[in-house]
């Protein structure tokens, strides 16, 4: 564990010194619009040396490239409208730490770095903000934007967090958490189930600014009901004993989506 009791570091850093835990990452393929093929191979030339195996999850055959010391595992077709949560490649994946992010060019391996330095400086659960200093958007519509404000809302009173972004699917954390996780096939958004499972769990997490490129491949049209109303069913499902209490204070000062 890094002793710098601020971990803050360039998203170019590298994790020093012997003993280094082996890192996975899982990239998720959706079927859609443009190549998929040849995004996967711009993420996979810019994957960081400290990680040691991907697992491609909806990944086409016979794409990718790979590289010396780089495990790439293709998991086969991923049908993504039975859930938008990855379940096999996060079993799949034998990394100490486990990376998570889509691959359709919206999110980029140079940050990659930047999440397992704070894994190393004693984080658990570790997430991308887009709405935080340093982060970004590209393409945000305005229904997506209100009802992500409300979300927060409701998991700050429940959980007596203050996040900034619920539902960004980009995030690392310890194999250890997988084995907490009741892994199902429900359609909730990528990463807001991952981050209330955390949050239920009392994990120690912390948030990292991300930004969020253009999609080059993928649906570019996100279903903004369905996904919140799946979203705010977990938050529900997996609030604290105490959570409800908290509801009933009235709401947050100083909230920002």
């Amino acid at each position: 564990m890094s002793s710098d009791p601020h971990p803050l570091r360039r998203s170019t850093d590298r994790i020093p010194g012997p003993g280094t835990p082996t890192v996975s990452l899982v990239l998720t393929v959706r079927p859609g619009g443009g190549d998929p093929g040849a995004t996967l191979d711009r993420l996979l030339d810019q994957v960081p040396s400290a990680v040691r195996e991907v697992v491609l999850v909806g990944g086409p055959a016979g794409r990718g490239r790979e590289r010396a010391g780089l495990t790439v595992r293709r998991l086969g077709t991923w049908d993504f409208t039975r859930g938008d949560f990855p379940h096999a490649g996060l079993l799949a994946a034998t990394g100490d730490l486990v990376v998570l992010m889509n691959a359709d060019g919206s999110m980029s391996p140079h940050e990659i770095p930047h999440y397992l330095h704070y894994l190393e400086s004693g984080y658990d659960f570790v997430k991308g903000s887009r709405f935080i200093a340093g982060g970004d958007y590209a393409d945000y519509p305005l229904s997506r934007r209100l009802g992500h404000r409300a979300l927060l809302r409701v998991a700050r009173r429940l959980y007596g967090q203050h996040l900034t972004d619920l539902w960004y699917g980009f995030c690392a954390f310890r194999r250890p958490f997988v084995d907490l996780l009741d892994l199902r096939e429900d359609g909730v958004e990528l990463g807001a189930e991952l981050v209330a499972h955390a949050l239920h769990y009392g994990l120690r997490v912390a948030e990292v600014p991300s930004l969020e490129l253009p999609r080059r491949h993928g649906p570019s049209h996100p279903r903004t009901v369905r996904d919140g109303a799946r979203i705010l069913g977990t938050l529900l499902d997996e609030r604290p004993h105490n959570a409800l209490s908290r509801l009933a204070r009235g709401p947050l000062r100083g909230s920002r989506g």
